[in-house]
């Protein structure tokens, strides 16, 4: 009997081993990508706000309007940086199965850096957690599963840099502050209802084409060119819808969204939600 309650014990000591470590991998990644977090908001609090009120009039009209929808009460430069949770459903790579998703992202207003990270389900129990960080012009890309097995690893390259700076631009109507002139985007006249957004920084650029509505709000963001529905990660796509604007804090933001790959002249949606909650971080 004693020997059988040993091994029992024995038994039950190694069954808790993988428990302990998947325990300890998901706090060791959820902190490293809190610190990265933390990092952008104490840079952008580092910056000054490079807001430029006099060039609000020459920006094209329904830029303008937007401006005036978005900052009813004028534009806020003290917010730093955002923190936005949100929940939806999400598609991975190369795959048509939607799977529920929540996700985190943090950026600044006054570079183009952001911190992005999510946990998705992939077979049963079993779970992912993906990052898509974008500091200092830098990009980084990965999953683990069950916060432990890396399956994605991706690095930084010219052409993934430069998705990702236009990832944060297709972000940005999330934190509109960013997006005034005298920062890192210029604007550009198209017509009454559309204008090109063109982000610079770290030696690229970015730009998309956005749409507006009747009531000022911006209604989708679109890439000008194609993209590549063979890659093994969505980057940032190419196409966002943006709708039911809500007054937080002072500024309209968009609580649903829609991302999606476009090419061939068709949307290809990966993920879609709500925003949950949105934290303005000020100087």
């Amino acid at each position: 009997m004693r020997m059988k309650n040993a091994a029992l014990i024995v038994l039950a000591g190694l069954a808790a081993v993988p428990t302990v470590w998947i325990g300890w991998s998901a706090w060791s990644l959820r902190a490293e990508i809190s610190g990265r977090e933390d990092a952008v908001v104490a840079d952008a609090r580092d910056r000054a706000a490079s807001f430029d009120a006099a060039a609000m009039q020459s920006l094209p009209a329904p830029v303008r309007r937007y401006f005036d929808f978005v900052f009813p009460d004028g534009p806020p430069v003290d917010i730093v940086s955002v923190a936005v949770d949100m929940s939806g459903e999400f598609r991975r790579p190369l795959m048509e199965k939607f799977e529920p998703t929540t996700a985190r992202q943090v950026a600044s207003t006054r570079k183009p850096d952001l911190v992005f990270s999510a946990d998705t389900p992939i077979i049963g129990p079993v779970w992912a957690v993906a990052y898509d960080i974008f500091v200092d012009g830098e990009m980084e890309m990965g999953a683990k599963l069950l916060s432990t097995l890396r399956v994605v690893d991706e690095k930084g390259t010219p052409e993934l840099n430069r998705i990702s700076l236009r990832r944060w631009l297709l972000e940005s109507p999330a934190w509109p502050m960013a997006l005034l002139p005298g920062g890192p985007v210029e604007w550009q006249p198209i017509d009454d209802r559309h204008a090109r957004a063109v982000v610079s920084a770290y030696g690229f650029q970015a730009a998309m084409i956005a749409t507006f509505r009747d009531d000022g709000s911006l209604a989708a963001f679109d890439a000008e060119e194609d993209g590549d529905l063979t890659t093994p990660y969505h980057g940032s796509g190419e196409h966002t819808v943006r709708s039911d604007y809500r007054l937080v804090e002072g500024v309209r933001i968009p609580m649903s969204f829609m991302i999606a790959r476009a090419a061939d002249g068709e949307i290809h949606p990966f993920w879609e939600g709500r925003i949950t909650s949105i934290r303005f971080i000020r100087d």
